[in-house]
């Protein structure tokens, strides 16, 4: 299992670079961390490792796509943390989630005291709220994408996953 973890720590830190220098994930570093994750286990514990993985792949894809459609995550982190659940398995990748979304929070929430905006912000999402509850419909909360908070993603999961590595592992 350690070489496992050693290869997504390569994945990571080319995710890490690629998405700080683009705001993208490359489809070449995503696509064959989904693909040899489960090559790698299913051949290393046969049918025990292919499941091992795929629930991984599995977790993290729709956890993250969930993410991607009410607009907090780009396609590539969706894809991303597929490759991490089908090197590390179901539960890393859910732990992985969790600390990488509070990293999240804490950092959009320093970039918003840096910003001086955060009353700004918290008024915008109540109002945005309201609406969908008001008018039962995402559409405020759809049309406010643009306005969101962003930053490079990895700089929330790389330290997600290392906490997450810590804590299981140490």
């Amino acid at each position: 299992m350690a070489v496992a973890f050693g290869i997504c720590a390569v994945y990571l830190i080319a995710a890490f670079i690629t998405d700080l220098r683009s705001m993208k994930i490359p489809n070449a570093l995503t696509v064959s961390a989904m693909l040899s994750g489960p090559i790698f286990h299913g051949a290393l514990d046969g049918w025990e490792g292919l499941l091992f993985s795929l629930k991984g792949l599995g977790a993290g894809f729709l956890i993250l796509l969930i993410m991607y459609f009410i607009g907090a995550v780009g396609a590539g982190d969706v894809k991303l943390f597929g490759g991490i659940g089908a090197w590390t398995g179901l539960w890393f990748t859910l732990q992985g989630i969790m600390y990488s979304v509070l990293f999240a929070g804490a950092i959009g929430l320093l970039i918003l005291l840096w910003r001086r905006e955060t009353m700004k912000r918290v008024r915008h999402v109540v109002q945005s709220i309201a609406g969908v509850f008001v008018m039962k419909s995402w559409l405020p909360w759809r049309n406010s994408q643009e306005e969101h908070l962003r930053f490079p993603f990895m700089m929330a999961v790389l330290p997600g996953m290392i906490s997450t590595y810590l804590v299981l592992h140490m």
